[in-house]
């Protein structure tokens, strides 16, 4: 079931979507070389906190899961497409990584959901054009989010391009509605054909959230239960803004 959200409703994820943009941008400048992943996501809780809202995915079971979510950030590194967990076995960042933060946030019970890719210190020329490739196909799948287009238009804009780039789309993962909860209806996969699947609603609120890899988008789950990363080792790159439907252009909640 998809949900129309109400004008308070906006209003809430509006200012949600303030508060997540200000704590990704804090940790950006704090993907360094040295740096663990528990840290990113000990400093994240300690913000989240400072606002007074909840880490929307720590404790969260997602359907199948065999346990909740142990953390507040999603932290994934090189061939690790989503959903890393940093504060189990956590990892020291160095020179040349790319790492993903994918936060999800609770406002006065409203949730908002994004991510992005970046390096760590020197990366390589075509680490940094898969991390440009994904965050152009963002903004692709983005400017056709707009009311009376399809789910299956955002997807087809996202494949084209990573097509047209070299890159592929990570198999079987997609974006989602959000709001009400982390996940909900409708599914945002990244491929899709012009003019097919659910129609954009005004008022409708969608996680958008192309995931670029290299050479295959065939994908594993790591024996945590919630890490995928490349079946081939290859590195993968992920960027996410929630967004709100409108008669005309979409509005970013997240950016």
């Amino acid at each position: 079931m998809i949900h129309i959200k109400t004008a308070e409703d906006i209003v809430i994820l509006k200012e949600g979507g303030r508060r997540h943009k200000e704590i990704l941008e804090l940790l950006r400048p704090r993907v360094l070389s040295g740096v663990s992943t528990f840290e990113l996501n000990d400093f994240a809780m300690k913000e989240i906190k400072k606002g007074g809202d909840v880490a929307s995915f720590l404790h969260y079971k997602p359907a199948g899961a065999k346990r909740p979510y142990p953390a507040a950030l999603c932290v994934s590194i090189n061939d690790e497409i989503v959903h890393g967990i940093p504060n189990e076995n956590p990892r020291i960042l160095k020179e040349g990584d790319i790492v993903t933060i994918d936060l999800g946030l609770t406002h006065d019970g409203l949730v908002t959901d994004s991510a992005i890719t970046l390096g760590v210190g020197k990366i390589s020329k075509e680490d940094k054009r898969l991390i440009s490739a994904t965050d152009e196909a963002l903004r692709r799948g983005i400017a056709m989010a707009q009311g009376g287009n399809t789910i299956g238009d955002i997807g087809y804009v996202i494949e084209e391009y990573a097509k047209q780039e070299g890159f592929v789309v990570a198999e079987g993962l997609s974006g989602h509605g959000v709001g009400y909860e982390v996940h909900e209806d409708p599914y945002v996969p990244n491929s899709g054909k012009l003019g097919e699947g659910d129609e954009l609603v005004p008022g409708m609120v969608i996680a958008i959230e192309p995931m670029l890899m290299t050479e295959s988008g065939a994908i594993v789950l790591d024996k945590d239960g919630y890490t995928f990363k490349t079946k081939n080792g290859s590195r993968s790159a992920h960027a996410e803004h929630t967004i709100l439907i409108t008669e005309g252009a979409p509005i970013v909640l997240t950016g």
